[in-house]
């Protein structure tokens, strides 16, 4: 098959295209490395990479044109920083758009895209959420663009899938606690968890469901999450382990006011479309992120949330 990932030199993406180009699959990779890494993919014969930004309709046009491609897979989306909502603006909404209208002038019917988990809000009104949960996205520009984007490819007409996403981790994750926790615990700086709760998955784990989705399986909506929660501090203790490091005692803080103690999505749709679970443990997952932070190091990371220094 030809597949066309945008963000494919990102965490997700260059996973998924390692996985289809070790079947043989012919793979495009669009990215303009605002938080994807050069290093996240070995140059290829079946694999192109083209630089540039989805907010350049010309570029999306003409490449999505010129490849042709089975399948396409956005993955592409602005996060590196909560305040730049120009950005989000252009790459998630104007990108998104640009993506489904080139989508379907190369001739492609199948589009899958990755959604946030945040479209529900910081405060769900359920645990665990299910698809019929109402889109709350406003306490986030992140999670605004996002859905709009998604409800652009809803418009669109094309054969669609949204994965609405967990918390994947995992090698060459750069987001959310796991990568803080080892970037500070390795610079012999103090850490903290917050006491609160959420939905882990392994990024391969993640893929495995992908790889069904581009072959054909499945229509419209769904979660691709663990079904469990986990707490930030078994994560900070999982990487404590990886790591070799004993702590005298653990910093747990209470959660803030607007931090939602958990967030926990339901899967179970996606378990009966798939015939898909989870099968990595959270202690393996962390293992690996760590021995992939511990060869190719950590730079940068990114996060939604503002952490506090001590």
């Amino acid at each position: 098959m030809r597949i066309l990932i945008t963000g494919g030199s990102g965490f997700i993406g260059s996973h998924l295209a390692d996985r289809l180009l070790a079947r043989g699959d012919e793979v495009l990779v669009i990215d303009n490395y605002a938080t994807g890494r050069r290093d996240n993919l070995a140059p290829q014969d079946r694999l192109t990479v083209v630089e540039g930004t989805i907010a350049d309709a010309d570029l999306v046009t003409d490449t999505f044109t010129r490849f042709g491609p089975d399948v396409v897979v956005h993955a592409a989306a602005s996060y590196k920083d909560p305040d730049n909502w120009l950005e989000d603006a252009l790459t998630n909404v104007a990108g998104g758009a640009n993506v489904c209208k080139a989508t379907a002038t190369s001739g492609c019917q199948r589009l899958i895209y990755f959604q946030t988990a945040l479209c529900y809000g910081l405060h769900p009104l359920e645990q665990p959420i299910t698809l019929d949960h109402p889109l709350r996205p406003f306490e986030s520009s992140y999670a605004i663009s996002k859905t709009a984007a998604e409800e652009y490819i809803a418009l669109s007409g094309l054969d669609f899938i949204s994965f609405r996403l967990a918390n994947a981790y995992g090698p060459r994750n750069l987001s959310g606690p796991l990568p803080t926790f080892y970037q500070r615990l390795t610079a012999g700086k103090s850490v903290f968890a917050m006491d609160t709760r959420r939905d882990f998955i392994y990024v391969q784990d993640l893929v495995d469901c992908v790889m069904k989705a581009i072959d054909g399986t499945g229509q419209g909506y769904y979660h691709i999450s663990s079904g469990s929660d986990y707490s930030i501090k078994e994560l900070l203790e999982a990487t404590l382990k990886a790591l070799e490091i004993t702590l005298p005692e653990l910093d747990i803080r209470p959660r803030g006011a607007d931090d939602a103690f958990t967030i926990l999505l339901d899967p179970s749709r996606t378990n009966a479309d798939f015939g898909w679970k989870i099968t990595t443990p959270l202690e393996t997952g962390v293992a690996e992120a760590i021995e992939y932070y511990r060869e190719y190091g950590i730079e940068e990371t990114f996060t939604h949330l503002r952490l506090e220094e001590k």
